[in-house]
């Protein structure tokens, strides 16, 4: 039997597709564009080829932020995915409770970024913030304004609590989908809470957390403004992340080409990682 096919619906996906599309390369053909050319003012280009993009390869000065953004991002990452699943584990699946955990986990991502971080520019100093105070009457000489160490803990804490309810709303409706049959057979088989959380939970969730490893790990390596409010960058450069080093370049010092470069080489960082996470998370899942 012939199943017939109906392509109708293409009409109206079709300018969606095609606005987005629009939307996207603009702007990419335009980064593009300064990438290979140099400018000095009055809208006069000459032909620069590769040049910036191998003088940003070879800069200590990319390296560096780069390193630094691969340890705040693998940092949060190896804090919020576990600490979201614990999280959502240790949440009701019935009764009235269910609402209120679920407000007070979401009530965090509701907040605007640079309110976050102005918040916790507040909440951290030393003298007058709860966070500082605190930490430097019992003993701690904390000032994340004056100490790179501190001002590190203080940048990973804030996104900690800003996105982890991410990591456990996600968690929780995976949790939440696993039909309760699974469960019964578990207990009639005497299975261990351990058992039940690797054999059962665990690779049902599975989905949902390849989502939030995505979501996070490009957020994370995206992420401008938090920074930018809390200690913008500083001390010194101990806490410039890859898009604070390239509002720099780009507005800072108006050096065009190098940092549409720099911004090409970014995304590309940023799909490159994401293609191994996904591969390697979804590894096996045909089979």
């Amino acid at each position: 039997m012939n199943k017939t096919v109906n392509q109708k619906a293409w009409f109206f996906v079709a300018p969606v597709l095609i606005l987005v599309a629009f939307n996207a390369i603009v702007p990419l053909m335009t980064v593009v564009n300064y990438s290979v050319q140099e400018t000095f003012g009055d809208n006069v280009f000459f032909w620069a080829g590769l040049r910036w993009f191998e003088e940003i390869l070879r800069s200590p000065r990319f390296h560096d932020a780069l390193g630094r953004q691969l340890f705040f991002t693998g940092t949060i990452l190896a804090i919020e995915i576990p600490l979201g699943v614990i999280i959502a584990l240790a949440m009701p699946r019935k009764g009235p409770w269910v609402s209120v955990c679920l407000v007070l986990m979401a009530m965090p991502l509701l907040i605007p970024w640079n309110v976050v971080g102005a918040m916790w520019n507040i909440f951290g100093l030393p003298e007058i913030g709860l966070l500082g105070k605190t930490l430097n009457t019992i003993g701690f000489d904390y000032n994340y304004t004056r100490q790179p160490g501190d001002a590190w803990f203080t940048l990973i804490l804030m996104d900690v609590w800003h996105w982890t309810s991410l990591v456990v709303l996600l968690a929780y409706a995976g949790l939440v989908s696993i039909p309760d049959a699974y469960y019964q057979a578990a207990r009639i088989d005497g299975a261990s809470s351990w058992a039940i959380f690797r054999y059962i939970q665990l690779p049902k969730m599975k989905r949902v957390l390849t989502i939030a490893v995505l979501l996070r790990f490009m957020d994370s390596f995206n992420i401008y403004t938090e920074p930018s409010v809390l200690t913008g960058g500083g001390p010194g450069n101990s806490t410039t992340l890859l898009s604070l080093d390239l509002v720099k370049i780009a507005l800072g010092q108006f050096d065009l080409g190098p940092a549409a470069a720099m911004s090409l080489i970014y995304f590309l960082v940023i799909l490159l990682f994401s293609w191994i996470f996904y591969t390697v998370m979804t590894r096996g899942e045909e089979q």
